[in-house]
């Protein structure tokens, strides 16, 4: 399992990229590269935003891992999609790293932390969730207590609700974590929730 190189999309050209942050963002279920990529422009400018293609077909689009309702057979395939992710984050000469998810890919952001504690500045996860199955990275986290962006709707009916329960317990034991509740919000982001991440990210990209 890999990242496809070809189909990573960049904000920056690479001869543009040099000393500064970078942005890993990450799709959800049966989506693409080009998604989350839209929301660029309501982004602080500073970090080079680097959206991915998850590397396994679905449907029409693309996905981190099968919506499989074995909590064993899930973190097997979320850890799988995740040394794809960390083998094509080695490639790349960035120091700072930032991570942003959409459901599967806001899971994502939660279990990249786990698979290295000390790697990454901050993870937005948008609608997304822990999957909850306890990892060998989580003491780490809870010690070093990472920043966190997690946004949830009232409305949303696609995480099961087994989730965002773990998620809710497990995020503020391991993260310095900022929770925005969005009132009616299905699985969706908002105009107020870019805001609110914009807010967030800004004291942690600044050079």
């Amino acid at each position: 399992m890999r990242i496809d190189a070809d189909a990573v999309l960049w904000s920056a050209a690479e001869s543009e990229r040099e000393g500064r942050p970078l942005l890993v963002v990450m799709h959800g279920l049966g989506s693409n590269e080009g998604d989350l990529f839209s929301l660029t422009p309501y982004l602080p400018k500073e970090p080079v935003v680097a959206s991915l293609r998850a590397p396994n077909r679905y449907g029409g689009g693309w996905s981190w891992f099968e919506p499989n309702p074995d909590d064993e057979a899930r973190a097997r395939e979320i850890d799988a999609a995740s040394a794809a992710v960390l083998e094509w984050l080695d490639a790349q000469a960035f120091t700072s790293v930032g991570l942003l998810g959409f459901s599967q890919g806001g899971a994502m952001s939660a279990q990249l932390m786990r698979h290295r504690p000390e790697q990454f500045g901050y993870a937005i996860n948008l609608s997304g969730f822990v999957v909850p199955t306890p990892h060998e990275g989580d003491a780490a986290l809870a010690e070093r207590k990472p920043p966190v962006f997690w946004g949830m709707g009232s409305a949303d009916q696609v995480i099961n609700p087994r989730f965002i329960e773990y998620t809710r317990e497990w995020l503020p034991e391991h993260s310095t974590l900022t929770y925005r509740p969005y009132p009616g919000m299905a699985h969706e982001v908002v105009h107020q929730e870019l805001l609110d991440i914009a807010e967030f990210m800004a004291p942690l990209v600044e050079g």
